[in-house]
């Protein structure tokens, strides 16, 4: 594995472990998906330019507010038009693929861009079941035979004597690809640990059992060849501005969106308001408040405050920021005052 995933845990301060970029390409609101894609490309490079470490891309289908369905073609777009940044998916969800189909994608990625690419896994569908059902032809998989899928994807990129495997994936087999599990509960805490592979928690989303399950993760933990230590990356929802209220402003886009879900009506990304109050009911705002348990919204005095208390309670060893903001320009001026007046990210 790559030698820039490294422990974390004597770090002393929040500058000094990385900060990632995840990226669910929003469709906003009277715009459309080529132009999601283009503003994915061009925060990407200036990600890259302010000092991320890497650009993860969510695989979600049916979504009409996400661009990022086929998630290996929009990965090589990013690699494509940046030089350093590393890029991947946050995640794959293999249980919609074939593993062979994975392995010959990410092999291919990184044959182009050797040395650049994250294959981040799930076993969550990331589609409802009539769209699973398109994806897979078939009943598909529900999940629990994840690790039998992770198994055979793994062989493929490193055969061995053993191996009852008689296909080949090629581009693929005996590149050095870093595959991450990401998981929303104990299932891929365990089943990292007991790999040895890096661990990413949805917290962004699902912050429940984040807590239990960098425990369980980190004391479970068997080092493999790839990994010597256990490395766990956290999700996190920043929006920063130059001020809290402009910044509570910007965040109800993605409380929109949330809303949306809930209320079974996926859509766009919707353009901020000024009074939440008038659209949700008190319940609604409740279930939203606890989803946001790990997010840092306002100015970057606040965030930096709100993202150290984070961090002291998680000791992530990596950080991975999302953020749903409806205008590009300041979803790009988020991540800057964040990498430069938050943290202090050392720019390429």
């Amino acid at each position: 594995m790559t030698q820039d995933i490294q422990s974390t845990s004597q770090s002393t301060s929040l500058s000094e472990i990385p900060f990632s970029v995840l990226d669910l390409a929003p469709i906003t609101v009277e715009s459309t998906a080529a132009q999601s894609l283009k503003n994915t490309l061009d925060l990407a490079q200036h990600a890259e330019k302010w000092g991320y470490t890497r650009y993860w891309l969510a695989e979600h289908h049916g979504m009409p507010g996400i661009a990022s369905s086929a998630t290996s073609l929009v990965i090589g777009y990013v690699a494509g038009g940046t030089q350093t940044i590393r890029v991947g998916s946050g995640g794959v969800m293999l249980p919609n693929h074939a593993p062979l189909v994975i392995a010959e994608q990410f092999g291919t990625l990184e044959s182009l861009y050797p040395g650049r690419i994250d294959l981040g896994l799930g076993r969550a569908p990331g589609s409802d079941q009539l769209t699973s059902y398109a994806l897979r032809r078939g009943s598909g998989s529900d999940g629990q035979d994840f690790p039998q899928r992770l198994r055979e994807l793994r062989e493929y990129f490193k055969p061995d004597s053993q191996s009852s495997l008689r296909v080949r994936a090629i581009p693929g087999e005996g590149l050095d690809i870093p595959i991450w599990l990401l998981g929303s509960s104990g299932f891929s805490a365990r089943l990292s640990a007991e790999l040895g592979l890096p661990f990413a928690f949805a917290s962004h989303f699902a912050p429940d059992y984040l807590l239990a399950a960098l425990e369980l993760y980190r004391n479970q933990f068997t080092p493999s060849e790839s990994l010597p230590a256990p490395y766990a990356m956290i999700g996190v929802n920043v929006v920063v501005a130059d001020t809290d209220a402009e910044a509570e402003r910007l965040a109800t886009s993605q409380a929109q969106q949330f809303l949306s879900l809930i209320r079974n009506r996926p859509g766009q990304l919707r353009p901020p308001v000024d009074d939440m109050d008038s659209i949700w009911t008190a319940h609604e705002k409740a279930l939203f408040e606890k989803q946001r348990a790990y997010a840092a919204v306002g100015s970057p005095n606040t965030v930096r405050q709100r993202l150290n208390d984070i961090w002291q309670e998680t000791r992530a060893d990596e950080i991975i920021v999302a953020s749903q903001i409806y205008d590009h320009s300041a979803r790009l001026h988020s991540y800057e005052l964040l990498a430069h007046e938050v943290i202090g990210i050392k720019q390429q």
